[in-house]
């Protein structure tokens, strides 16, 4: 009787990179990070810039809280998440 090694689910995906599906302003996009910084976000939505003024972002996640990011801050990427980046109008 012979007893071969037992593969785990695990072991088997281990080579493979989780991405996540979101949405951003309406965009489809597909990120391989499982946390976005409020920087990444903003380059991801407005790719061209400019990036010395302040943006407003929110976030809608299907599977927990909805909240804001700020510059500096980061939140973990959920598969469905859908993020609003909007210049801001401050004086």
């Amino acid at each position: 009787m012979s007893i071969e090694p037992s593969v785990h689910q695990d072991d088997a995906s281990k080579g493979k990179e989780k991405s996540f599906n979101i949405v951003i302003n309406g965009q489809q996009e597909t990120v391989k990070d499982n946390h976005l910084t409020y920087e990444q976000v903003v380059r991801l939505a407005f790719p061209g810039g400019p990036f010395d003024i302040l943006y407003s972002v929110t976030y809608a996640n299907p599977h927990g809280h909805d909240g804001t990011l700020a510059p500096g801050q980061k939140v973990t990427v959920k598969d469905g998440m859908s993020f609003n980046v909007v210049k801001t109008n401050r004086s």
